[in-house]
C-alpha cells in the first residue's frame, strides 16, 4: 500500500528529520512505527474502527498521551515522551505547529520479544517464572474498577463472546465451519451460565482492573532480567479495564498457539502461587475460550481482505483456532495426583515435571508449603520462624494446611482442572482424605512417590535455600520416623518412584 506524504518524507534521507539513518518502518494495522537508530516512533493512522477512533490530529495526541501514561506503568525505561512533528508533510521538522504526533521510544532488540525467543524455542520455565511475577505485580498495582461501573460484569462477559459468534459465522460461512462455531456458541452460553455468579463475585472483590489488555507475547520482551510489557491497549477502556483472569487468559492462549502448553501450565501455577487467585479457575476456561475465539475472527478478517493463497492460509489459521478453543472447551479426564515422601525426596521436583509435561494446560498444582504460609499471611518464602512443632508447624496448623489443601482441590476438580497435591502425606489418614475426594469427583487417583537414600535426603536438605519449605535436618529426622509406608492398595495408585 502507497505511503502517505509524511510518512515518505521521514523514510527519506534527504528530508527526515529522524537522528539516524537509515529509517526502517514497521507497520500495524492502526499505526506506523519508525525505527531510527537509538529511538523507535509510533505514528497512529488516521483511521476510525468500531473500536478505535483516530480519525482527527486531536484524538491521535490525546491516545499518544495515554499511550505514554499506561505504558510507564510497565515500561517507562522505554516510554519517553509525545513528540509534535511539525513543519509540512513534504518537509517535517521537530518545531512549529504541529501536524502530526508521535509516541517515542527507546529500541530494544527485537530478539528479546517472548514471541521470538518461543519461535526460537529459548523461552524456559524460568522466563515464564519472571512473567508470572510481573502480571502478579502490576495487576496487584492496577487500580480497581469501581463496583457500579460496566467492565467485567457477567453482561458485559457475555455480550462480547457472543459479538465473536455474530461476526464468525458470517465470515466462516461453511457449513462444517458453522456447526463447529453453533456447538462453541452452546458451550459458551452454558459455561457462562454455570460462572456467572463467579465473574459477579470477582467483580465485586476487586479482581476487575485497569490491565494491560493486549498481553500476547509480542508485547512482552526480556530487558535486563525482566520480563518488561509494553504497547498495551490505550484506545479502549472496555479491552483494558478487564477481569485480570481474563487478562492472564490471552498469554495462556498464546503460549498453547506457539506449541508451548508445558510453559502455559507452569505460567499459570506460578500466578496461582504468587497471587493466590484460585477463584480465577472459576472463570478462566471461558476467558480462554474468548480469547482463542477472538484470534479466530482477526484471522478470518484477513482471510476475508486477500486473495490466493494468503487467504487460504489465513482460513486455516482461523479454524486452528476453533481447534485451541475446542480443546479449551474439552478438558482431558480428571486426575488428582498427591504426592508422597519426606522432605528432600524430590516431591517439588517430581511435580514441576508433571506440570512441564501437561500437553493441555489443564492441571493445578496446590503446594502445602506455600499454602501452610498464606494461611498464616506469609510471603512463599518469607521465614516464619517457627520452632519445631511450634509456630505455623503445631498439629492445629498441619491440619488446617491439609484442609485448606482438600478445599483448593475440590473448587479446581469442581471446574474442570485437574490437580497435584505436593505435600508429605505421611499419614494413611489423610491420603485416605484425598482419594475419596477423587472418588467423589469422578477423577482418577493416583500418589507420586518420591524416595532417596537417607544419606542424599540429608544433603539436600541441608543445601536448601531460597525456598518455601522450612524442613530442616532435626525434621527430617523426624518425619523418617513418622512416615507410614504406602500400602499394598496405595502401592497400585503409584505413578512414579522418586
Amino acid at each position: 500500500m502507497s505511503l502517505p506524504p509524511l510518512l515518505r518524507a521521514l523514510l527519506d534521507p534527504n528530508r527526515s528529520p529522524l537522528p539516524a539513518r537509515p529509517v526502517e518502518l514497521m507497520e500495524t494495522h492502526a499505526s506506523w512505527v519508525l525505527l531510527a537508530g537509538d529511538y523507535a516512533y509510533k505514528i497512529k493512522k488516521p483511521i476510525t474502527l468500531p473500536f478505535l477512533d483516530y480519525g482527527t490530529l486531536a484524538k491521535r495526541r490525546a491516545c499518544c498521551e495515554a499511550e505514554l501514561q499506561l505504558n510507564r506503568r510497565y515500561a517507562p525505561e522505554l516510554y519517553l515522551e509525545v513528540a509534535a512533528i511539525g513543519g509540512t508533510a513534504q518537509a517535517p521538522q521537530w518545531c512549529g505547529d504541529a501536524i502530526e504526533y508521535a509516541v517515542k521510544m527507546r529500541r530494544f532488540p527485537e530478539a528479546a520479544r517472548l514471541d521470538h525467543l518461543c519461535a526460537g524455542n529459548e523461552l524456559t520455565p524460568d522466563h515464564a517464572s519472571l512473567l508470572a511475577a510481573e502480571i502478579a505485580d502490576f495487576h496487584g498495582r492496577a487500580a480497581v474498577a469501581a463496583a457500579d461501573s460496566r467492565f467485567g460484569t457477567p453482561e458485559q462477559a457475555l455480550d462480547f463472546a457472543l459479538e465473536n459468534f455474530t461476526e464468525l459465522y458470517a465470515l466462516m460461512p461453511a457449513p462444517a465451519d458453522r456447526a463447529r462455531l453453533a456447538a462453541l456458541e452452546a458451550w459458551t452460553r452454558r459455561q457462562h451460565k454455570h460462572c456467572k455468579a463467579g465473574i459477579s463475585a470477582r467483580k465485586q472483590a476487586g479482581r476487575v482492573r485497569a490491565c494491560h489488555g493486549d498481553l500476547h507475547l509480542g508485547n512482552l520482551v526480556l530487558l535486563a532480567g525482566r520480563v518488561v510489557p509494553f504497547d498495551c491497549i490505550e484506545f479502549n477502556e472496555d479491552f483494558r479495564w478487564i477481569d485480570v483472569a481474563s487478562e492472564l487468559a490471552f498469554t495462556l492462549v498464546d503460549l498453547l498457539d506457539h506449541g508451548q502448553p508445558g510453559l502455559a501450565c507452569w505460567l499459570l501455577n506460578e500466578w496461582l502461587a504468587l497471587t493466590g487467585d484460585f477463584d480465577a479457575l472459576r472463570v478462566l476456561r471461558f476467558y480462554a475460550a474468548y480469547r482463542a475465539l477472538v484470534r479466530a475472527k482477526v484471522a478470518a478478517i484477513r482471510a476475508g481482505q486477500e486473495d490466493g493463497a494468503a487467504a487460504g492460509s489465513d482460513l486455516a489459521a482461523a479454524r486452528g483456532y476453533l481447534d485451541l478453543a475446542e480443546r479449551i472447551c474439552h478438558p482431558p479426564p480428571l486426575r488428582l495426583t498427591i504426592s508422597h515422601g519426606v522432605s528432600g525426596s524430590g516431591k517439588s521436583r517430581a511435580a514441576r515435571k508433571l506440570l512441564l509435561d501437561d500437553p493441555r494446560c489443564a492441571t493445578i498444582r496446590l503446594r502445602s508449603d506455600v499454602e501452610r504460609k498464606r494461611l498464616f499471611g506469609l510471603a512463599a518464602t518469607a521465614k516464619s520462624g517457627s520452632p519445631i512443632d511450634g509456630g505455623i508447624y503445631t498439629a492445629q496448623a498441619h491440619a488446617a494446611t491439609y484442609g485448606r489443601l482438600e478445599e483448593l482441590a475440590q473448587l479446581a476438580l469442581h471446574e474442570g482442572w485437574s490437580v497435584i497435591v505436593d505435600a508429605a502425606f505421611l499419614r494413611r489418614s489423610e491420603r485416605e482424605t484425598f482419594h475419596r475426594l477423587a472418588a467423589n469427583n469422578d477423577a482418577a487417583f493416583a500418589i507420586l512417590a518420591c524416595a532417596a537414600p537417607v544419606a542424599e535426603l540429608r544433603r539436600r536438605v541441608a543445601a536448601r535455600s531460597g525456598d518455601a519449605s522450612e524442613a530442616t535436618l532435626e525434621v527430617l529426622e523426624k518425619q523418617l520416623r513418622w512416615i507410614e509406608p504406602l500400602d499394598d492398595e496405595e502401592r497400585k495408585c503409584v505413578v512414579s518412584d522418586g
